[in-house]
């Protein structure tokens, strides 16, 4: 398990993590399409779950919250960041939980880089013990 750095002000726990799985297959990604980033934009069917792209490619703005910034890299590595991202209409309904990214077989997005590999990114959560509602 991969926890994020701490990105939003005045707080002090990660509110994203990824599993072991997610970070092997995020790796194998990178090698692929370059520096990636997530998005959680909310919503049905495949707005509910974490979308990996190439980083830059999905244009965020004041209406989106940085969760977490990860580095990916291998101990004597240049580093390799990726940010998780989430809208902040979404994050008003989640800010009470961490969430962890993990990998399931199965088709997800076709716009998600992981689709092609034959599995999806979803989102495991569980309630925080300490944190700040969004506001």
């Amino acid at each position: 398990m991969l926890d994020s750095a701490v990105t939003i002000e005045k707080e002090t726990s990660s509110r994203v993590a990824l599993s072991d799985a997610a970070v092997a297959l995020l790796r194998r990604l990178q090698g692929i399409h370059g520096p990636l980033m997530f998005h959680q934009s909310g919503g049905c069917c495949d707005g509910s779950s974490p979308m990996c792209f190439p980083a830059g490619d999905f244009m965020t703005s004041a209406q989106d919250v940085l969760l977490g910034r990860f580095d990916l890299a291998e101990p004597g590595e240049e580093p390799q960041p990726i940010e998780f991202w989430m809208s902040s209409e979404q994050f008003a309904y989640w800010s009470h939980t961490h969430l962890t990214v993990d990998v399931v077989p199965g088709r997800g997005s076709g716009f998600s880089v992981e689709a092609p590999e034959g599995v999806r990114f979803l989102i495991r959560s569980r309630l925080m013990e300490t944190a700040e509602p969004f506001a």
